[in-house]
């Protein structure tokens, strides 16, 4: 189980991230540009991904994930809080927060993190 408190700290942990309120839900940034959003009070959020990662994670654990409303159609990706492992999330978060990010800053977090 991950609370949306943490899901937000994962996310501001990324370089440049940045958090911005859109639409009654918490949306979460880099440069810009949403890579997850999510409603402080609600028990799932909302993750950027490809649609071949989308199709994987639904056959895989349809109980923790499905297509995001209005965005699924792009690859999109719900999550349930109370069921998603915590490094699964993270990781999910990391791949959209970089499938988001200019090229140059994604680079520069991949050298700082392989070193």
């Amino acid at each position: 189980m991950v609370t949306f408190d943490q899901f937000r700290t994962m996310a501001m942990d990324l370089p440049e991230a940045a958090q911005e309120p859109t639409w009654d839900i918490e949306t979460l940034r880099v440069r810009g540009r949403i890579f997850a959003m999510g409603a402080p009070d609600g028990d799932r959020v909302t993750v950027k991904a490809s649609p071949e990662d989308q199709a994987e994670l639904l056959a895989a654990e349809p109980e923790v994930f499905s297509s995001a409303p209005y965005v699924g159609r792009h690859g999109w990706v719900s999550v349930r809080l109370d069921l998603v492992d915590r490094e699964e999330l993270l990781d999910l978060l990391t791949e959209a927060w970089r499938r988001t990010a200019p090229k140059r800053l994604v680079r520069e977090f991949d050298a700082r993190h392989s070193a």
